[in-house]
């Protein structure tokens, strides 16, 4: 019994320990760049009814890949499971709106930042003018809808006590659930808030609130190898400085 548990014992030891991460130079020689996205997040990445993928950040998976001289390999992976993923080496780089955070920075290397945002309400257009403050919106008989496993589920969790808080499974369908009725107000990123009342033009507005509620720098994910950081980050500020990226942001929210 003895040496049943300590091999158990081994065994989780092992589990618990991340896959070995390719190096730049492993990336290369295979040939293929595999990028993480989530599929769910418009208009950085959207996985459409046929299984095909587009966004802007599938278009900058595409040039990173070029300028790296390899292919792109898209490796879904959920919010909920992004660093999992990234610790047992399914994915290499992260892309499509990954928030920095100290979590994920002592998990992974960030990239310099591809922009800053911060969480801003989504509502009913009635609303609008309803709920300007997170104040207004932490009470019992307002109803919040939240995805899993992100940062906006952390904000919720963190500042709406009060509230009525839902965890919905699929960030593609979660806006339905603010415009149909069945929830008040979604808190998200603005550039997510900003796209999906474009897309629900005269239903779903941004809340008029003055300022957004908190600010964060959004970057590309990737495992530890400073050769790897170096590379992304040397083609990143050529590709923000070009406009390149604001360009396919722009064109990714048409």
């Amino acid at each position: 019994m003895r040496k049943f548990a300590s091999v158990v014992g081994v065994l989780v030891a092992m589990a618990a320990v991340p896959a070995a991460a390719r190096p730049l130079a492993a990336i290369k020689q295979d040939g293929t760049l595999r990028v993480g996205l989530t599929g769910d997040y418009a208009p950085y990445s959207l996985r459409m009814p046929d299984g095909s993928i587009k966004g802007a950040d599938v278009t900058m998976a595409g040039e990173l890949a070029k300028a790296l001289g390899v292919k792109v390999e898209i490796v879904p992976t959920t919010w909920k499971t992004l660093k999992e993923d990234l610790l047992s080496d399914r994915y290499d780089v992260a892309m499509g709106g990954v928030t920095v955070t100290p979590d994920r920075a002592a998990a992974g290397e960030f990239s310099v930042p591809v922009l800053t945002d911060g969480k801003r309400p989504i509502v009913r257009c009635g609303d609008k003018n309803r709920f300007v403050s997170i104040k207004d919106i932490d009470k019992p008989e307002v109803r919040v809808v939240v995805n899993p496993g992100g940062t906006n589920q952390r904000f919720a969790d963190a500042n709406f006590p009060h509230a009525s808080v839902r965890v919905f499974p699929d960030n593609r369908a979660i806006f339905k659930e603010v415009a149909e009725g069945r929830a008040d107000v979604m808190v998200t990123d603005g550039t997510e808030v900003d796209y999906q009342s474009r897309l629900s033009a005269g239903v779903l507005c941004p809340a008029a609130v003055p300022d957004v509620f908190n600010k964060n720098d959004k970057a590309f994910w990737m495992t530890r190898d400073p050769a790897l950081k170096a590379a992304v980050d040397g083609w990143l500020a050529k590709t923000l400085k070009s406009g390149a990226y604001s360009a396919a942001l722009a064109k990714a929210a048409e």
